[in-house]
């Protein structure tokens, strides 16, 4: 398997890793600059030569992978017999610099509805690196040709048509998914509030829709959905900057996504 390969299968696999690659050789050393090698929690692809250089090289990005460290790490070698290895000796007799690149996990969002507003935020979170995930009951909003516009996406973007329930999409998203509610129907956006509120693995949670929207999807969900006032606030309402008050569709898509953003980077923290 190709490192290229064997990195689109972590991110599949939604599993962390790290792309470790030859920078510089020196003298003579088992493989060339830029060769690679993919290390994941339990298995590896590709190889830098084996030996130590290889041995060590694993050993730190598994630390890497178990810390979560997000910068890369320069690991300098001497390959020869008076140095002292952790797993035998390589005298090939140069000197080689090894590059360990994390590979962290995408985040993931989902967006409930994709009309307008849902459109337009598509086409903002399709230039991020990330997992998107675009739900709708109505078949005409996921075309290929409405769709057309996230072509060039850098994102992986998933499509979910969901004729009668979308909540039930909210099992199957990844862990950690931040999920926005905009469809076109209060009562889908109530039952989704509910829903996710039930949901356990989720990231935030975030509606579109006024404060008088929100006052009466408050209510039902204590009384009729049961939930915790602590458990309702994890829902955030209204979503978007509260300095950009325009409401054409592009507008308020901005706005939701520089608000959804500045989770990312308070997550990051």
């Amino acid at each position: 398997m190709t490192w290229v390969a064997a990195v689109a299968r972590l991110r599949a696999r939604r599993e962390s890793g790290v792309l470790v690659t030859v920078a510089t050789v020196r003298g003579h050393a088992p493989r060339d600059a830029g060769a690679k090698l993919v290390v994941g929690h339990t298995e590896t692809w590709g190889s830098i030569g084996g030996g130590n250089v290889e041995a060590v090289a694993v050993d730190r990005a598994r630390e890497m992978i178990a810390a979560a460290a997000a910068e890369p790490e320069l690991l300098d070698f001497a390959l020869n017999d008076k140095v002292t290895n952790r797993h035998g000796v390589q005298c090939c007799g140069g000197t080689v610099s090894v590059l360990l690149e994390p590979l962290p996990v995408v985040r993931a969002v989902a967006v409930f509805g994709v009309g307008h507003v849902g459109l337009e935020l598509a086409r903002i979170l399709a230039r991020q690196d990330i997992d998107l995930h675009l739900v709708d009951n109505r078949a005409d909003m996921l075309t290929e040709e409405r769709l057309g516009v996230l072509g060039d996406a850098v994102a992986q973007v998933h499509t979910h048509h969901t004729p009668l329930l979308p909540e039930e999409v909210l099992a199957r998203l990844p862990r950690g998914t931040h999920v926005l509610i905009m469809t076109h129907d209060h009562a889908e956006d109530a039952a989704l509030c509910d829903a996710a509120l039930r949901t356990d693995h989720l990231g935030s949670i975030g509606l579109i829709g006024s404060a008088a929207k929100w006052a009466r999807f408050r209510k039902r969900l204590a009384t009729e959905g049961g939930h915790e006032e602590a458990a309702i606030d994890r829902i955030k309402t209204p979503i978007g900057l509260a300095g950009i008050t325009g409401k054409e569709p592009a507008t308020i898509a901005v706005s939701v996504a520089a608000d959804l953003l500045r989770t990312f980077e308070a997550e990051g923290n």
